[in-house]
């Protein structure tokens, strides 16, 4: 029978969505399999098995690649994979320093993008660039994949108006952003879905769906940008929390920076984000004379060993490596993945040095979780942000089985994907 016992409550229908899903998703990670492949992966019978790729393919979300000969009796089996242009997806990603929108297709593979580095505008013509963006993107498609377009996705950090003062950013411009609902406007501006997340979340989403999530199901994930943010991840799904802000390690306090670059505390306590952050790094390295305009200004000193560089990185370990154990200690994930909008082996070498200091703050009896490298790097947020339409309507999330899922599952969008509505 199809997964007896899971999701107590449910209905045939919601259980037939999730089983959908799930197929979709064992054959994401799987790369390719053959209909007993997948039967296997998810627990089917092969009646179910059956129905599912029926519908999916006829939905052109998969598609066949050939035959495996593996030598034994009978036909040799379909192989089948995730079909590129089975859906296509627009995300935008706000940062206080910087806009990008970016068209992905089902593989999440970049077609094309517009960004600008600049510092973020008032609210009002940010939504005109993006808009017009979002406009020029799906051009890019033509009428057959238009039909298959799931929406657009939105990342933005929580509260674009808090933390200026840490991220040396004028509090004037921001002023309008906190009573600006972006997602609703953009809605608007466009007639098309949005599907919004805060950009740590939305960071992690993509790992899940598109890297390391294929091999993981429980990780915390780590992104250090201008600032730093997380998101996490629990038996295959992002745990948002009541606000949608769970994983927001921003704001863990630590002890204040040694740094002499570092603003100084008032009241002997500091925040993450003050440390462990790009911002952090080119403060430090523009009070050592050199010109920080850019991240490659950064991962160019690295390369060139400046001293600054290493003394940021083990001041933002001295920080990550106590506040990293304490999510462990609430969340018991065997992995911690550290992505960010740099890389040049910075990314490795702090990676390299955390490792070392969460093994020697190691709790008594407690072993270190495993740290490795994202695979989205700096497009991590943009892709996070064009992955969100994917993850709400393509993945085997638990509120499928118990009504708890409330995004509207193409019933407002251009189509209805939807056979898996």
């Amino acid at each position: 029978m199809e997964k007896a016992g899971i999701g107590r409550g449910s209905n045939s229908a919601q259980l037939r969505r999730y089983n959908e899903r799930l197929v979709l998703q064992r054959l994401r990670r799987a790369g390719s399999a053959s209909k007993a492949d997948l039967a296997r992966a998810a627990d089917l019978t092969n009646t179910a098995i059956g129905g599912i790729i029926r519908k999916l393919d006829d939905l052109g979300l998969i598609e066949a690649v050939g035959k495996r000969h593996d030598g034994g009796r009978g036909q040799p089996a379909t192989m089948l994979r995730l079909n590129p242009d089975g859906a296509y997806g627009i995300g935008v990603r706000l940062d206080r320093r910087s806009i990008e929108t970016l068209l992905i297709d089902f593989d999440g593979t970049p077609l094309a993008r517009r960004a600008y580095d600049m510092v973020l505008p008032e609210p009002a013509e940010a939504l005109a660039m993006v808009a017009g963006d979002v406009q020029a993107l799906l051009e890019r498609l033509d009428p057959q994949a238009r039909e298959r377009f799931a929406g657009i996705g939105l990342a933005l950090p929580y509260n674009l108006g808090a933390w200026l003062r840490r991220l040396d950013l004028p509090a004037e411009t921001f002023r309008r952003w906190d009573d600006f609902d972006f997602a609703a406007q953009l809605e608007e501006a466009t007639g098309l879905p949005v599907f919004s997340e805060n950009d740590g979340n939305a960071a992690a989403i993509a790992e899940l769906f598109y890297g390391l999530g294929r091999r993981a199901d429980d990780f915390l994930y780590l992104f250090i940008g201008p600032a730093i943010g997380g998101g996490i991840v629990v038996k295959g799904d992002c745990l948002r929390g009541s606000t949608g802000n769970a994983g927001d390690v921003a704001v863990i306090a630590v002890a204040p920076s040694r740094l002499g670059s570092s603003p100084k505390s008032e009241d002997g306590r500091e925040l993450l984000i003050t440390r462990a952050s790009l911002n952090a790094l080119g403060r430090h390295l523009q009070a050592h004379g050199v010109t920080v305009a850019t991240p490659a200004d950064m991962q160019a000193a690295f390369a060139a060993g400046h001293p600054a560089v290493q003394e940021w990185i083990e001041d933002a370990v001295q920080a990550l490596a106590p506040a990293i154990w304490s999510a462990i200690a609430l969340l018991d994930v065997p992995l911690i993945v550290v992505d960010a909008d740099i890389d040049g082996g910075l990314v490795d070498a702090l990676i390299r040095r955390l490792a070392v200091a969460l093994d020697e703050h190691a709790p008594e009896a407690r072993r270190p979780p495993r740290i490795v490298h994202g695979t989205l790097g700096r497009d991590a947020g943009a892709i996070g942000a064009a992955t969100l339409p994917m993850f709400f309507n393509f993945s085997p999330r638990a509120s499928i089985l118990t009504r708890d899922d409330d995004d509207s599952e193409f019933e407002t969008g251009p189509m209805r994907l939807a056979g898996l509505t």
